[in-house]
């Protein structure tokens, strides 16, 4: 049986914008965040052990690409909304959390969340992050906003 390979870079990305539609606000936050053009395939909590992060990624378009996300919508003028991601680590040759948290609220309100949601995964397993990774956006609805954070995995040399 063939296993599927395991990511070694990631890269934590965010994104906001406006849409006509709950649909195309999530398509303009995705292009904002820079991950619009590839097929996301939504993962669960695990940072691969080894993951290299990088600032940027560059995914050929129509990959699948594994991510952990968060997305908020919302089409009420003049409300303010939120999303994060984090990774934590104890050891880069262990495997890793990651985090998504989507808030009405402020960045640095869904900043703090997160990186208490990381602690915690972190205690349940005994044990303490060294560091924590944290990428935050926020957004004023205009008409139909989206507020997007993940944490994008890959395979490099």
């Amino acid at each position: 049986m063939a296993m599927l390979p395991i990511p070694n870079r990631f890269a934590l990305v965010t994104g906001r914008a406006e849409g006509e539609t709950p649909l195309t606000a999530f398509d303009a936050a995705l292009l904002d965040a820079g991950v619009a053009n590839v097929n996301l395939v939504k993962v669960s909590s695990i940072l691969p052990p080894g993951a290299k992060a990088l600032e940027r990624l560059v995914l050929p378009p129509g990959a699948l690409v594994p991510i952990a996300y968060g997305r908020l919508v919302s089409a009420e003028p003049g409300t303010r909304i939120a999303a994060a991601v984090a990774v934590g680590r104890d050891d880069p040759g262990r495997f890793g959390m990651i985090m998504e948290h989507t808030a009405y609220a402020s960045a640095s309100e869904v900043e703090a969340a997160i990186r208490r949601m990381v602690e915690e995964s972190f205690t349940i397993r005994g044990g303490r992050p060294r560091e924590i990774l944290v990428r935050a956006v926020e957004h004023v609805v205009e008409r139909c906003g989206c507020v997007f954070a993940g944490c994008v995995l890959w395979y490099g040399p």
